[in-house]
Formats: structure tokens, sequence, C-alpha cells
């Protein structure tokens, strides 16, 4: 199976190859019907009968002219057509020259629009019916003179519907390539525009009132030992400019929630200290999973932590969702190095558990968490079934090695 269609792919890349290989096999089949020699009351008996001279060469100039079908259709046809007539008027008996007209009308039929196969295949049908039917030795209504007609004809559809079925196939490609290109475009856009928005909120909420902090704090520590009551003043309106900051922002972040979203939590955020707990959510919702953790009890950054707990959480939620009824899962949190890696993976037979195929944005989530700290993502199917979760997340915030420019003077913009 792979010789052949490695042999299939080759004449595929090479056109003219197979345009040749295709002429040689007309010329065979035409080669071979001219033994057939008709008795009257004895039906077909095949002999060694060799054609005539004639024939013979219009043979091999209609099949010489089928190698470059592809290039000038309309031509090859033409050419093929006065070839056939010459024989049906000369030949005696004659020899299938027709066929090569049928390859050539087939070709034009499937390289061209309905209304020019139309058109040309009526051309072609009339003429060569009635130069077999007015011009050889036959008479008009013998069986040859109207194989001619059945053959052009089923040449012509043949073509026509081969046409039809390559425009659908085509259609419906640039139709799923279309949609594919506008459903990532689609969730890029929301993406960026999600994090100008959140970009531009928070900027507009903190920026003032850290500007403000930064001033009262500069004035404190320089009026600290000689004036320790304007001192104190400052420190007061740096306490009362932070908390507001804190509730503009968090206000800011409530605009941000659904209408159905839960209230703000009062516990500390979570992380893999609960491991265990939202494993046992899931199991009581009725997927197994097996939890396994190498990482020797690692003190995670606040970020770090949350970000492999959310990223646990959606992925055990999409396998939920997507994976099916008999899915397992299995989640390990191993500390290689600096690192620690998370992975989650399933060995689901139902759907795949990318959470995009539903219109979702589960994924680019995650993706966007692992990014902020530095990380990598990766995900997809598992051979032999299932989907594979895998983040790689620095335990040390990787920062910035120039220094500090956050201190602004009194009336710089931030």
């Amino acid at each position: 199976m792979d010789t052949l269609e490695r042999a299939r792919c080759g004449l595929r890349a090479h056109p003219l190859a197979l345009d040749a290989a295709i002429a040689a096999g007309v010329l065979l089949c035409m080669a071979a019907g001219s033994f057939a020699v008709p008795r009257d009351g004895h039906g077909v008996t095949w002999g060694l009968r060799v054609p005539a001279p004639l024939s013979l060469a219009l043979m091999v100039l209609a099949a010489a002219a089928l190698v470059f079908r592809r290039r000038a259709p309309r031509t090859v046809l033409a050419v093929t057509g006065t070839l056939t007539v010459i024989e049906s008027v000369t030949g005696d008996p004659r020899a299938p020259v027709a066929m090569s007209a049928v390859v050539a009308l087939y070709t034009v039929a499937a390289t061209t629009d309905r209304t020019t196969t139309f058109r040309v295949g009526l051309l072609t049908m009339t003429v060569l019916t009635a130069a077999a039917m007015l011009g050889g030795p036959l008479p008009w209504y013998a069986q040859e003179n109207l194989g001619v007609l059945a053959w052009t004809g089923i040449g012509a559809t043949a073509g026509d519907a081969v046409r039809s079925r390559r425009a659908v196939v085509q259609a419906m490609r640039e139709r799923a390539e279309r949609a594919e290109r506008t459903r990532e475009e689609e969730a890029r856009r929301r993406v960026a525009e999600e994090r100008l928005r959140i970009a531009r909120d928070l900027h507009d909420v903190v920026a003032h009132h850290i500007a403000l902090v930064n001033v009262q704090a500069g004035v404190a520590a320089h009026v600290m030992d000689r004036r320790p009551d304007q001192a104190k003043e400052a420190l007061g309106h740096v306490r009362e400019a932070s908390r507001s900051a804190l509730n503009e922002l968090r206000a800011t972040v409530g605009l941000l929630r659904q209408s159905g979203d839960p209230e703000a939590p009062t516990e500390p955020a979570p992380g893999l200290s609960r491991l265990e707990d939202l494993a046992g959510t899931f199991r009581a919702a009725g997927l197994p999973v097996e939890v396994a953790r190498a990482d020797q009890d690692t003190e995670l950054p606040a970020a770090v932590d949350l970000a492999a707990y959310r990223i646990v959480q959606e992925a055990l939620t999409n396998v939920r969702k997507h994976a099916g009824p008999e899915a397992r899962a299995e989640v390990s949190v191993v500390r290689v190095g600096p690192d620690v890696e998370v992975t989650v993976l399933d060995d689901g037979a139902g759907e795949t558990a990318a959470p995009e195929d539903g219109g979702g944005h589960g994924l680019l989530g995650m993706r966007e968490r692992v990014t902020a700290l530095g990380g990598t993502l990766t995900t997809g199917p598992r051979y032999g079934g299932g989907f594979r979760v895998h983040a790689i997340l620095p335990v040390e915030t990787r920062t910035d090695s120039r220094p500090d420019t956050l201190t602004t003077a009194p009336g710089e913009p931030v």
C-alpha cells in the first residue's frame, strides 16, 4: 500500500508523465480493439488482423496528442476529433480512434465550466456521429455508429461530474480554512481587548494613588527628624491613599466580574496545599483522579502557587466536560531544578479535552497565567487517546536587573 501511494504521489507531482502513461494505455486499448473483426452471422471474432497503415498512424498520432491534454485541452480535442473523422471515413473496418477523442472530451469537461462542456460536447457528438453515419462504409444505423454517440456523451458527462466534485471539495476546504482563521483571529482579538481593558482600568485606578503615596512617603522621610508631627501627617496621607487605592482596585475587579460570579472570597487564595481537596471534589463528581507529588514540600511564591492550582483545576474541569464518562485523570507535581512542573493527563475515549472546540478560552487562560510568570505550557492529544497538559513554572520569580525607577518627583506623571 505504501509503494502504491508513493507511486501515486509521484505521478501527481509529474502530470506530464501521468498523461504519457494514460496516452500509452489508450494507444494499447485502441490497438487491441482494432483486432476485433466483425463477421456476418458469427458475431465478433478475435483474430490477428493487422490494422491498415493509415489507421495505425492515426492511432499513434491521437495517442501522442493526449500527452498534452492538460496543457491545451481544446486543441487536443480538435486534433483527436479530426483524426477520428478521418478514420471514420477511410477505415474499413474501422480502428477505435474515437477512444482518444472521448478522453480529450472528458479532459475539456473536467477543466472548464458546465456551459462550455455542453457546447463543446454537443458539437463533438454531432460531428463525430455524423461522420460515422454518413461518411463510413457501414449503414448509418450500425451499432458502431451509435456507439460513437454514446461514448462521447459518457465522456462529457463523466468530466463534468469530476469537475463538480472537485469544486465542492475545494469549497468545503476553503470554508473550513476560513472558519479556522476566523476563530483564531477572534480568540486573539478577545484576548488583546481584554488585556488592554484591564491594563487601562488598573492604571487609572492605581496610578494616581501610587504617585501620591510616593510623594507623601518622600515628604515623611525628609521631615521625620526635624518635624515628626508633619511626618506623622504625611504617613496618614499615605495610609488613606493606599486604602483608597485598594478600594478602587476592588471596585474595578468587581466590574470585571460577570453577574453570576460569586462574591469575593475572604479566605486566602488557594494553592497546591489544597490539591487533595480539589481532587476530592472531582472524585465526588464521578471522575477518578490520582495525585502524585514529588516537590519536596517546596514553598512556592503566592502567584506561582495560585497559578499551579488554577491550571490543575481548569485541566480537570476540561477532562470532566470533554473526555467522556469513562475517563480517568492523573495529576503530578514535581520539583525539577529551579522549576516546578505540573502535569495533568487523561485517557479519555470521548471528545478531545480541548475547550476551544466548544468556543471556550480555558487553554488560553492557562497559557496567559503561565506566560505571565515566565513559564511554559504544553498541551495536546496523547498517543493512544486522551489529552495532556504540562506546565513548567519558575519557583523563583524572574525579575529585571535594572535599577529601580519607580520613585517619581512631585508633579511628574506616572
